[in-house]
């Protein structure tokens, strides 16, 4: 089974910049993007062969989340299992009969960490909730996670230690996730590997590669050897962020 996961910044601006030839080239099996920025009534892009699962916020222009899949689920989950965050469209969980895939855009801190405290929280009840899916059965996580784990994963980890993705506090909920039964797949393939998935618009920062990665696919530790291969296509253009995927046998 082929995943991918694309934060597109704005799925029409990404149409425009070759959105749809990726998409078809990639032949995925689930497709997950995060950052639609549509609304309810603008959904207008249908791939023939995909069933489509959208999660748009209330707030316009913003956020938003999206599942293409081949695959009928069982049972569709949007935000928590309450509902809570779906007033963002961060969260799509689709239930198959032997594994949980769920899409996540998770809150960024924003400059001056205006919103750390509720990025905190959002932490804790994101990874309780997929505690508990994994109780049940295995669980696929992907999207844009928001944070840069260690110093591997950012070009300049010092510079960026009170900036909004690379915190002491934002690293170690996402080393809290790990902690609680999952793997993170690209670096479990690759330990030593350095590539990125996201470079800000200035200062030329994706020609020089000066990037972070934030951008995951994260899966049960049960059933990490079953993944065949995880991938970051930095040389996707189309937005500030580059796709990731995995081969897993599932």
């Amino acid at each position: 089974m082929k995943f991918v996961s694309w934060n597109v910044n704005g799925l029409r601006a990404a149409m425009r910049k070759g959105f749809k030839d990726f998409f078809d080239s990639m032949d995925a099996d689930i497709f997950a993007i995060q950052e639609t920025k549509m609304q309810e009534e603008q959904k207008e892009f249908d791939f023939p062969g995909y069933y489509e699962y959208w999660n748009c916020a209330e707030k316009r222009g913003y956020s938003g989340t999206l599942i293409y899949t081949k695959m009928k689920p069982l049972n569709v989950t949007y935000g928590l299992e309450d509902g809570k965050y779906n007033d963002e469209g961060r969260i799509i969980t689709l239930e198959y009969d032997n594994y949980y895939f769920v899409n996540v855009y998770v809150p960024n801190s924003q400059r001056e960490l205006t919103r750390l405290d509720y990025r905190m929280v959002f932490e804790d009840d994101f990874r309780e909730y997929l505690c508990r899916l994994d109780e049940k059965k295995p669980v696929i996580l992907c999207g844009d996670l928001n944070v840069a784990h260690k110093e591997i994963d950012i070009r300049y980890p010092k510079a960026n230690e009170r900036n909004a993705g690379y915190t002491i506090e934002e690293r170690t909920k996402f080393q809290a996730l790990l902690d609680a039964g999952f793997t993170d797949t690209f670096r479990y393939l690759y330990p030593d590997t350095v590539k990125y998935t996201w470079w800000s618009y200035m200062f030329n920062a994706r020609k020089n590669n000066i990037g972070w990665r934030i951008d995951y696919f994260i899966v049960s530790d049960r059933i990490k050897d079953k993944i065949i291969d995880s991938y970051i296509y930095s040389e996707i253009e189309g937005s500030d962020h580059c796709p990731v995927a995995i081969d897993i046998e599932i």
